[in-house]
């Protein structure tokens, strides 16, 4: 864990009530996709945490979506500000460079994260589909980016205005998607179809709420098969057959 001041780059809105945020700064305590980063907001005395949208070697991307006065207060700052960020937090995604084909369902702002574990499967040169899942057009967003990446995306949407009507699930199964492996990042209820529904190994990135951010807190513990677990320090990420729904 690093504690870093980031200068901020860009601060965008990229879809409904969701924005896009690249940062300057030390980014050397990130080591993976998956990971998440705690923004301090001034006035408030708990951070927020982010997940990790894209990451380099200078710059440092979020996608957050506004869902109450902290998130709020993000979506004004402009470039040219700084904030103060804990940086390298959290259990990411692993890769077995043994598999070949490689499935990435994404709901909502819980596609974000998994740009730059998309990034890392292109650096390997692995077969990837991406499942993307919003509620309306207006919330879709990053296709573009996946596809830029050579992957094959789908979208769903639970109103039918784009894509596939429905949830990713339904993707998977009206399309009859062949994959290794897959990854997941998105709304609990749809964190809990995926690992019921989809066939397979994997790995699924929960949402929880956090205190710390790292580990000392333990009001993010959930009960898993290998006992409690802390979402924040042995998460977010957990593999699919260790998770209890």
């Amino acid at each position: 864990m690093k504690e870093v001041r980031f200068t901020i780059l860009d601060n965008r809105l990229i879809a409904a009530n969701t924005w896009k945020m690249k940062l300057s700064g030390d980014t050397s305590a990130i080591v993976c996709s998956g990971e998440f980063v705690e923004i301090a907001i001034d006035g408030k005395f708990l951070r927020r945490p982010i997940s990790v949208h894209d990451v380099d070697w200078e710059t440092l991307s979020l996608v957050y979506k506004v869902v109450g006065e902290g998130t709020a207060a993000m979506s004004r700052m402009l470039p040219g500000e700084s904030l103060n960020a804990l940086t390298g937090l959290g259990t990411g995604f692993s890769i077995d460079e043994n598999r070949s084909k490689f499935l990435l369902l994404g709901g909502g702002v819980g596609t974000a994260p998994l740009y730059q574990l998309a990034k890392e499967l292109c650096a390997l040169q692995k077969e990837m589909t991406v499942v993307l899942g919003f509620n309306k057009e207006s919330e879709v967003m990053l296709v573009e980016d996946f596809e830029s990446l050579g992957a094959k995306v789908y979208v769903a949407t639970m109103d039918g205005s784009v894509g596939t009507k429905g949830f990713v699930t339904d993707v998977v199964r009206l399309r009859n998607l062949t994959y290794d492996y897959f990854y997941a990042c998105g709304p609990m209820p749809m964190l809990k179809a995926v690992c019921e529904t989809v066939k397979g190994r994997g790995e699924v990135s929960l949402e929880e709420r956090m205190g710390c951010g790292a580990g000392f807190c333990y009001c993010c513990s959930i009960q898993t098969a290998k006992g409690p677990r802390r979402v924040c320090k042995d998460g977010p990420v957990f593999k699919k057959e260790d998770l209890i729904w």
